[in-house]
């Protein structure tokens, strides 16, 4: 049995988790709606303030399947109701983030500032000291508009300029050696 597709996920008072005939699971909450298409062979069984996720047989696939639907009808619950978040760092002369409406705009270094759209439920913050403040109820769009910014400049070993996660560690190398 699948380690994690195997506990029960706890579904809080203020969130609904629905299941249709298609196997569309539908999370409502306080920060809004998700849905995801689970695998056929799995089944999603609502109980009282909690949800389970079953798996018809001990295939390869289905095992793969298991592990991964639970894992993404928790994310759906824990969006709703916390949300997620995501922050970069910029370390550079000159790179600046600020917001225009939704809109985010980063100088970068390049000749042109750089506008960056979020995804429809994904929102900006720019805080202080060059950071940005990515959060949404959808664990995947946070993490792919946070890997999006992130592109523009990826940080390099030898300055560490860029555009990196908060906790993420650049492995500095040494530059040239001087003559001697």
């Amino acid at each position: 049995m699948s380690r994690i597709g195997k506990r029960p996920i706890e579904v809080p008072k203020n969130v609904t988790v629905s299941v249709d005939d298609s196997n569309v699971v539908t999370v409502k909450g306080p920060k809004g709606t998700l849905s995801e298409r689970i695998p056929a062979p799995i089944k999603v069984v609502i109980n009282d303030g909690s949800v389970e996720v079953q798996r018809p047989s001990d295939q390869r696939q289905h095992k793969a399947f298991h592990g991964l639907s639970r894992t993404l009808v928790a994310n759906m619950v824990e969006g709703v109701t916390n949300g997620f978040q995501k922050v970069l760092e910029m370390n550079g002369t000159g790179y600046r983030a600020a917001k225009d409406g939704k809109t985010l705009v980063l100088s970068l270094g390049f000749s042109h500032p750089v506008r960056v759209e979020p995804y429809e439920s994904v929102e900006f913050e720019v805080g202080e000291r060059n950071t940005i403040i990515i959060k949404g109820p959808n664990k995947q769009q946070v993490g792919d508009q946070a890997a999006n910014i992130r592109k523009l400049r990826p940080p390099e070993p030898y300055l560490g300029k860029g555009i990196k996660y908060q906790n993420e560690i650049i492995r500095r190398k040494a530059g040239k050696a001087g003559k001697k």
